[in-house]
């Protein structure tokens, strides 16, 4: 992890909308929280900013002195993985300014980033995998045993276009725009798919007949309610209704490990491939489904302000 003052560098709008958002805010006021603390006290946990359980999802941690210390609530790198081996990569314009680059060149340069383990915005999969590695809680007993909440009401259209939207860059700062609708198609979609995912993997790995299971469970059978509904809405795109059998081909119940987790590689391998086949412009059927402006999570921050 470089830090996010390591990005904020060249991204300075982005910068500005991450400062308002709940992601910065968590490094002051989570360790002050009272329901955080009483978490913390179930789980045996002294300090909530040095503990491994809290730090992963809720704090951005740099390696220093061979201790993990936080420097950050969520910020850059957490939704776009540690940055120490591809930031000057993608920075570097392959060793010229912007305005001479060709696009061959350009291509080859986000191509090594991604190598060395960017996630950029166009890797759908892997961002929603990044945000629902959180938004699931991946504890079975931080849930059954601490109280905590088995995961936040998350849907990744309306929460990747509120307060958490840093869509400046291409406008050098001028506009802070809403996503396209074939991105909103995609960001819906993959959101969905990942959401199936992550359950059946978080059911596969519950061990006891407890909250955790249940809520699992819970998220599981909805997303292949909604998915149901989306390959309905979409038949021209049959891996959806693919995606849905393999939700439904293993049983939502404990140690049943081996083919839940074959069913969520299932699900996995079928997303990838939608994003590498799709765009999203011949998803229109999915427009009824998406979340509207208004249901947008938070204030969406403009330019400058």
């Amino acid at each position: 992890m470089v830090g996010p003052n390591a990005c904020a560098e060249c991204h300075k709008q982005e910068t500005v909308a991450w400062k308002g958002s709940h992601h910065f805010k968590t490094f002051r006021e989570m360790p002050r929280s009272a329901e955080a603390n009483k978490i913390g006290d179930r789980m045996g946990i002294k300090r909530i900013k040095s503990d491994t359980l809290c730090l992963n999802c809720h704090f951005t941690v740099q390696i220093k002195n061979a201790g993990e210390v936080p420097v950050a609530g969520i910020s850059c790198e957490s939704c776009h993985s540690a940055g120490q081996d591809w930031i000057k990569v993608h920075s570097g314009f392959s060793g010229k300014t912007i305005l001479f680059e060709s696009k061959a060149e350009a291509k080859a340069r986000w191509q090594l980033a991604e190598s060395k383990g960017m996630i950029r915005a166009r890797s759908f999969y892997l961002l929603a995998k990044n945000c629902y590695g959180c938004h699931v809680v991946p504890e079975e007993e931080l849930v059954n045993k601490g109280g905590h909440k088995a995961g936040s009401a998350f849907e990744l259209v309306s929460w990747s276009q509120g307060e958490v939207r840093h869509n400046t860059w291409y406008s050098k700062g001028r506009e802070n725009v809403q996503a396209s609708t074939e991105r909103m198609r995609m960001l819906y979609l993959v959101g969905l798919g990942v959401e199936l995912e992550t359950a059946l993997r978080a059911v596969g790995k519950s061990t006891v007949r407890k909250v955790y299971a249940f809520e699992m469970a819970k998220r599981a059978d909805q997303a292949r309610k909604q998915l149901a509904i989306a390959a309905k809405a979409a038949p021209n795109v049959p891996e959806i209704a693919k995606i849905v059998e393999l939700g439904h081909s293993a049983g939502l119940k404990l140690n049943n490990g081996p083919a839940l987790t074959a069913a969520a590689d299932g699900v996995s391998k079928l997303l990838v491939g939608i994003t590498e086949k799709y765009d999203g412009s011949t998803m229109a059927g999915l427009d009824n489904l998406i979340p509207a402006p208004g249901k947008f999570k938070g204030t969406t921050i403009k330019p400058g302000s």
